[in-house]
């Protein structure tokens, strides 16, 4: 074998060279699928959505502000009465309560399953979450119609639809979410933070509190976003419980609607095109743009309280 035979021997890309290739390849055409997909989707809601201001002729500070929703009517100036501050106040409720409600849940679980029992907590809390997890919205929105609703309704007085309903079903649908972000933070914590703690005297619960909290603090907060993030979009079962009534709230226990709500009412009985319906994609341009903000600020959390 000759000098030039042995160089193209040695040059010749091998079997597990071109796998790679290959492979480099399949990958970069789904990522740019994706990408294409999402771009779509945000190109085509955004094309409904800002079609009720370019088209339509509608004041955008109104639509965010105005507190009547009802697209076939029109005020006393000949304006369409297209405002989602009701919507937008009763998604933002439902969605910060159950935030504040399930936080303290969450944390409690997680310090119990990785701090004070992790065995017990792996051989029963972790499968009651993952549980929680598996069950579809439908069945929460039953439980909430046949349990919390009647339950609020005799406490707290009212119809028993309303923002504090929807708040209990959906503080139960976001706290596994919550709370299993919320243990993989207090595991990320080293173990020598621990071990440091306890040998300067601290009990356990000074150790808990003052050192693996305080150092999970950014990990937990964004648990809790994610978990907002998620209840922002929940259409279904709070549907089911909210009262679906397109006016300001009052009070927690009157009856309200969401942004999802809405859209999931509305969109089937609006013909392509009108005014109601383009007011509609406004709706769902504005729930598709919350939770892209909820996102980064998840990414801005999780930057902030990286360890270096």
């Amino acid at each position: 074998m000759n000098n030039d035979e042995i160089r193209a021997n040695l040059l010749k890309r091998s079997r597990a060279s071109r796998n790679e290739r290959f492979g480099k390849l399949i990958s970069g055409a789904c990522i740019t699928i994706i990408i294409a997909v999402v771009v779509s989707i945000f190109y085509f809601v955004a094309s409904k959505g800002l079609a009720t201001f370019f088209e339509n002729k509608v004041n955008l500070w109104k639509f965010l502000t105005g507190t009547i929703w009802n697209p076939s009517a029109k005020d006393a100036q000949g304006n369409p009465q297209v405002g989602a501050l009701p919507m937008i106040v009763g998604s933002f409720s439902v969605t910060f309560l159950a935030a504040i409600i399930a936080t303290p849940f969450a944390i409690g679980a997680a310090v119990f399953m990785t701090e004070i029992s992790p065995r017990l907590g792996k051989k029963v809390l972790q499968p009651v979450i993952e549980l929680l997890v598996g069950i579809p919205s439908v069945v929460y929105g039953f439980i909430g119609l046949s349990v919390v609703v009647p339950f609020v309704r005799h406490t707290f007085g009212g119809s028993g639809f309303g923002i504090l309903s929807g708040t209990f079903v959906l503080f139960v649908m976001i706290l596994p979410t919550v709370t299993s972000m919320t243990v993989d933070a207090l595991k990320s914590v080293p173990r020598a933070y621990r071990e440091a703690s306890l040998a300067l005297g601290a009990t356990r619960w000074q150790t808990i509190y003052k050192v693996v909290l305080r150092a999970s603090t950014s990990g937990i907060i964004t648990a809790v976003v994610f978990g907002m993030s998620r209840a922002f979009g929940e259409a279904l079962a709070v549907q089911m419980v909210i009262g679906n009534a397109m006016l300001l709230p009052q009070n927690l226990i009157s009856p309200a609607s969401t942004l999802t709500s809405v859209l999931t009412m509305g969109m089937g009985n609006s013909v392509m095109g009108s005014l109601s319906n383009n007011a509609l994609w406004s709706l769902a341009l504005l729930l598709l743009i919350m939770p892209l903000i909820f996102n980064i600020l998840i990414r801005w959390i999780g930057k902030k309280g990286a360890m270096r």
